[in-house]
């Protein structure tokens, strides 16, 4: 599934070529996806200026004076640059055409994406109203973390990657940040103290920065084949690596089902 890097990374791929620009048309080829594409209210950004595009959590914001087209890639999508025509794909679902004769065009094999519309204020919608800060913004840090934990008994890899806390730190983040931090995903979140939640907001930071780094070399790649930034190529710590050796302590790493994800530790780096 696509995490916050990915999307970030996929935003600046295609903010050069859609930033300030016009679309001509907006194609529906297939408007059944996670929830029903609206089709005649895409048809309103027709000859409209994209005004800006932008990320929320996980999803990517096309700004018009009209209104916004919300899009999320879902668990499997993701958005191409043509520079030239070409036919569409099985699952080549959306092509948004701009008067450059540029075209962005949204591919999902699984269909769990969205492409929504909105032209009342898009941070009072019912997808994005009730989710936490962004994990590098200043509004999110230690203190904020403590404060939000107090009381709670759930697994701190849980409430990190709950949006409502804390947008983007989906489980390959969430198990490497509490790896640098050198705590057990296991533990109570309420349990945790405020220096340790100041040094683990500081890594989620620095996890996810490294992460869009890494995706930021292949954005050329958003005019080839795929399409698809190639963040994965970073080096991780603990995720998927059951078995093998700690790149600290040498013990090997463990996997524990946690809230129905595959979590990956260390069990003498992380208590």
């Amino acid at each position: 599934m696509p995490e916050l890097p990915e999307v970030e990374t996929t935003l600046r791929g295609i903010e050069p070529y859609v930033d300030q620009q016009t679309i001509a048309r907006i194609v529906v080829r297939n408007p059944q996806l996670r929830w029903p594409v609206p089709v005649q209210d895409l048809r309103s950004l027709h000859n409209k200026k994209v005004l800006k595009v932008a990320r929320r959590a996980k999803y990517l914001l096309f700004h018009t004076d009209v209104g916004v087209m919300l899009l999320h890639l879902g668990m499997s999508g993701s958005l191409r640059v043509l520079l030239t025509p070409q036919s569409p794909g099985k699952h080549d679902h959306i092509d948004i055409e701009l008067q450059s004769g540029v075209v962005i065009r949204f591919n999902d094999p699984r269909r769990f994406g969205c492409c929504l519309f909105s032209d009342d204020d898009i941070d009072a919608h019912a997808l994005l109203i009730k989710l936490g800060p962004e994990p590098l913004s200043e509004a999110f840090n230690g203190d904020f973390l403590y404060e939000k934990s107090r009381g709670k008994s759930q697994a701190v890899k849980n409430f990190i990657m709950d949006g409502h806390v804390v947008v983007g730190v989906g489980n390959i983040y969430a198990s490497e940040s509490l790896f640098e931090s050198g705590i057990r995903p296991s533990s109570q979140a309420g349990k945790i103290s405020r220096p340790r939640y100041r040094i683990l907001a500081n890594n989620i930071k620095q996890v996810l920065a490294k992460a869009i780094r890494a995706g930021g070399t292949t954005l050329n790649d958003f005019t080839q084949a795929d399409g698809k930034p190639g963040y994965f190529r970073q080096e991780l710590q603990v995720y998927a690596r059951q078995g093998e050796p700690c790149t600290r302590c040498q013990s090997p790493i463990k996997s524990k089902v946690i809230g129905q994800r595959n979590t990956f530790y260390c069990s003498r780096c992380q208590k």
